[in-house]
């Protein structure tokens, strides 16, 4: 299935971005013009970032995918920076429904400057520099709030967020059901396979 669409517009319209978040799409910037794309294939054809720098992004990658493998290549950065471009009553990020207040930027980017000084102190490296091999005692200690030194968000607010984040882009879609050989009940179906 073909999930890219073009638009010939300056831009899509609200009406055109609400509908295809039904369908695991979003608005990005390819080559100077919008695409509606899945975030998978924004990270594939270079997409511009919105809301994330280069170094936050693959320092999100290199997280989400210590987190929940896969995400990476799902498009976690584009994903989390396409829904941190959104009106936050429309973002699907998993901080929203923590009651985290917006702009939600801030609160990615603090956690991922916190993870990062963290990573540079303890592992002696930045954290998109180790492997998750290695960054798994810092992340272990995310969760219990004991990871040091950190200036952020509450750890395992942030932990629980971008693994939620990263659960849902890589696990779940129709298709991820279906690889794992799990029946796919969702409580309100979509309209559509995305």
């Amino acid at each position: 299935m073909q999930t890219t669409q073009a638009f010939d517009e300056p831009a899509p319209d609200r009406r055109t971005l609400l509908k295809s978040a039904a369908f695991g799409l979003f608005a990005f910037t390819v080559g100077g013009g919008p695409m509606m794309l899945t975030p998978a294939e924004a990270r594939t054809r270079g997409a511009a970032l919105a809301k994330l720098s280069a170094d936050e992004a693959a320092l999100l990658e290199a997280f989400g995918e210590a987190l929940v493998p896969g995400a990476r290549a799902a498009g976690i950065a584009h994903f989390v920076d396409a829904n941190l471009a959104r009106p936050h009553s429309e973002s699907l990020l998993t901080a929203r429904y923590l009651d985290v207040l917006p702009p939600n930027d801030a609160f990615y980017k603090a956690g991922l400057a916190a993870l990062d000084a963290a990573s540079r102190t303890v592992l002696g490296a930045p954290f998109a520099q180790v492997s998750a091999a290695a960054a798994k005692p810092l992340i272990t200690a995310m969760l219990p709030g004991t990871i040091t030194p950190w200036q952020g968000p509450p750890p395992p607010l942030f932990y629980l967020a971008v693994r939620s984040d990263a659960a849902d882009l890589v696990y779940g879609t129709r298709a991820a059901f279906a690889r794992m050989q799990v029946p796919y009940m969702a409580h309100i179906e979509p309209p559509a396979d995305w």
